[in-house]
């Protein structure tokens, strides 16, 4: 058995997009085992995936080089791999790789694509095209360490009985995330024919959904109410999700379930559509030629009127539905 250590430590989207990946690979090279080191509340996404052992850490417990070193020596005793994948690529898996070299290990790494997705997100550029998709960057480590993957891009449904709509409408920034009265008003338009369960986490996020929740019949905030498994249960029995691109889009593809994504500011140019979600679920303001501005929307608006928010018509998302 070959056993490949891997590692990427967030963000929490990015390690969820792994997943698919991982299963695809290791049904096409039974002879390979995965060692995932990754942060220890990731775990729930990696249960019952056949040939991959988690390895949950607390980065924290590893800070500066000599505790990458430490760490890196724990894994090399625990795990004796025969190839290190780095999915991540920041200074602090550099490090591990330089650790592994020096220790005579073969490592790979991802190609981000960084100055590609540079020039994608140029405001001048107005001859934008689509990028290689994340999870086929993955997909490129393990087949530049000889292995054969092909992705299917394929959602597979983990449950028979799909009802009820989720929609998780916070992201991490604004540049991501639709104005929240217009989030309000989807809810309340989508609640007068179909159940909608509401996706958040934290305090604020919570207490804006249950506050919608009772302002919107038919509705009910899971927010703060479910660990990660349970929630992946839950987005596995929904008919459809609704989801910002964020980490919720990356949880349906993961659970065989259908999402409509709200793009603002980014893209799906820049790679980062769920696995196996189709480009016609995707809804953005599409005659900005602006867009991307940012790949993680973390950029303050150029134009300083963040158009893509407010020129966003809910109505399209409805449609979808």
């Amino acid at each position: 058995m070959t056993r490949i250590l891997a590692y990427r430590f967030s963000a929490f989207g990015d390690v969820a997009m792994t997943v698919p990946v991982f299963k695809e690979f290791l049904e096409q090279n039974p002879g390979v085992e995965i060692v995932m080191v990754s942060r220890k509340n990731f775990e729930a996404l990696f249960a019952g995936v056949p040939n991959v052992i988690f390895k949950g850490i607390n980065v924290d417990d590893y800070k500066g080089f000599f505790g990458l070193r430490r760490l890196g020596d724990e894994l090399i005793k625990e795990f004796n791999p025969d190839y290190i994948a780095n999915l991540h690529d920041v200074i602090r898996t550099k490090i591990l790789d330089r650790i592994y070299r020096r220790k005579g290990l073969k490592v790979f790494k991802i190609n981000k694509g960084k100055e590609e997705k540079e020039h994608l997100t140029d405001v001048w550029n107005l001859d934008k095209v689509q990028l290689k998709k994340t999870v086929e960057r993955y997909a490129d480590v393990f087949r530049e360490m000889g292995f054969k993957v092909e992705l299917s891009q394929k959602l597979r449904p983990l449950s028979e009985h799909k009802s009820g709509i989720g929609f998780a409408p916070f992201a991490q920034h604004k540049g991501k995330m639709l104005p929240l009265e217009k989030s309000f008003e989807l809810a309340r338009l989508l609640a007068q024919k179909h159940t909608v369960y509401f996706f958040g986490g934290g305090k604020k996020e919570t207490e804006t959904l249950e506050s919608w929740e009772n302002q919107i019949p038919n509705t009910k905030s899971l927010s703060g109410k479910l660990s990660l498994t349970e929630e992946l249960q839950k987005i596995s029995e929904l008919e459809v999700m609704i989801s910002m691109d964020s980490a919720n889009m990356h949880l349906a593809s993961l659970m065989g379930t259908r999402c409509v994504s709200i793009w603002c500011a980014t893209h799906p140019y820049a790679g980062f559509l769920g696995f196996g979600q189709s480009e016609d679920d995707v809804v953005q303001v599409k005659d900005l030629s602006c867009r991307p501005c940012s790949v993680f929307g973390d950029k303050e608006c150029y134009r300083g009127d963040w158009a893509c928010l407010e020129e966003f018509s809910i109505q399209k998302v409805v449609e979808k539905i």
